[in-house]
């Protein structure tokens, strides 16, 4: 963990390889569909946060499931991971912006 990681938490680096090393973990990029087909971490399923609400439990079924949420600033993430926790989601996790992303991106 970084010196910056200490002080304010796994950035979406940290936290993109924690998700890929924890079975069952989902990752969803909330920003819009234009934003995501300009590119995304590879393996994240598009939500936009508009479709929350009324999509999250047909496209997230399993409510424990280790879901991790970004969109481009983190704002978004974060009212998704409210959202969700609303639902009664049990494991979310606001990754942040992918402005932050030092992978390639997937398109």
């Amino acid at each position: 963990m970084s010196l910056f990681s200490s002080f304010f938490g796994p950035n979406i680096n940290e936290l993109a390889a924690q998700a890929r090393d924890t079975p069952g973990s989902i990752v969803i990029d909330v920003r819009t569909p234009d934003e995501y087909r300009e590119g995304h971490i590879e393996g994240a399923l598009s939500v936009p946060l508009v479709s929350v609400p009324a999509t999250a439990a047909q496209r997230l079924p399993n409510k424990n499931a280790p879901i991790y949420a970004y969109c481009l600033s983190g704002a978004r993430s974060a009212q998704a991971c409210r959202e969700l926790e609303r639902q009664g989601y049990t494991n979310v996790i606001n990754m942040g912006g992918i402005g932050s992303w030092s992978g390639p991106l997937a398109r």
